[in-house]
């Protein structure tokens, strides 16, 4: 079995393909998300995601067999809280990732009734759109430490010999109180240090994300770090390998430029 890479996605706002001006602006990153699974080595057997829109006290394993919707996003149109991507779980993956989770010295449980949020069932349903790739999260853990999160990537990465691609879904730049105009200087100057980063070799670019409070715009960019840190647990499972982008742009929310990553 090949070793699958893994991913940093920007994954957009709320529902967003189910929107049509918002998916209209979007288009870049449909096409790269739309693009991922050619990119693969092979069929993943199951897909892992790490959203930013779940975090628990301790790390907490999706494991539902029929995972239910989260509608976790406010002001969209009401047939947007009506979307179903009916995608089946990975229960028996789920018991294997808590292992890895506890051997690793990690607090972690299982999370039978958590559903998909929109930082999964979005981006998948463009790279999935027949819902028929087994799916499953790992949640974030609150205080976002990003050596808890590297640690966390490193726990996942046998899953990579084991046909899971393991993604993490967030944003490169995620102010909601700084969009438009006003986000254009901080956001690419966050971005250009984290291009910047992510080519060093690997000690230093580890140290530099553990680190990452020191960047460029860094608490304008992130006032809270739930949407950076699922990039620490996806290169955490590739540490030292290479990073590709996979996905740039600039003016996308009236002014914000975003990327993703792949790893290997």
């Amino acid at each position: 079995m090949s070793r699958m890479p893994t991913y940093f996605i920007s994954h957009g706002g709320g529902p967003w393909p189910w929107i049509p001006n918002m998916r209209r602006m979007f288009a870049k990153l449909e096409t790269s998300l739309a693009a991922m699974p050619d990119h693969l080595p092979e069929v993943p057997k199951a897909v892992l995601m790490v959203s930013g829109h779940w975090e628990e006290a301790a790390f907490a394993v999706m494991s539902s067999a029929n995972p239910p919707m989260v509608y976790d996003y406010s002001g969209f149109p009401p047939e947007t809280y009506e979307i179903q991507y009916p995608a089946p779980g990975a229960p028996e993956l789920a018991r294997r990732t808590l292992d890895l989770i506890k051997a690793a010295d990690l607090p972690a449980t299982l999370s039978p009734a958590q559903g998909f949020d929109h930082g999964v069932f979005a981006p998948m349903a463009v790279m999935y759109p027949d819902a028929d790739m087994p799916t499953y999260q790992v949640s974030l853990q609150h205080g976002y430490d990003p050596a808890a999160h590297f640690a966390l990537g490193r726990a996942l990465a046998p899953l990579r010999d084991e046909g899971v691609l393991i993604v993490g879904s967030g944003l490169s730049y995620h102010n909601l109180r700084l969009m438009g105009p006003e986000a254009r200087v901080p956001s690419t100057e966050f971005d250009t240090w984290l291009n910047k980063v992510l080519t060093l070799p690997e000690k230093d670019r580890t140290r530099a994300l553990l680190n990452w409070e020191q960047a460029p715009s860094a608490r304008i960019a992130h006032k809270e770090e739930d949407h950076l840190v699922p990039l620490f647990v996806a290169l955490g499972a590739a540490e030292g390998e290479q990073a590709t982008v996979t996905y740039h742009e600039e003016g996308i929310f009236g002014g914000v430029t975003a990327t993703s990553f792949r790893f290997g």
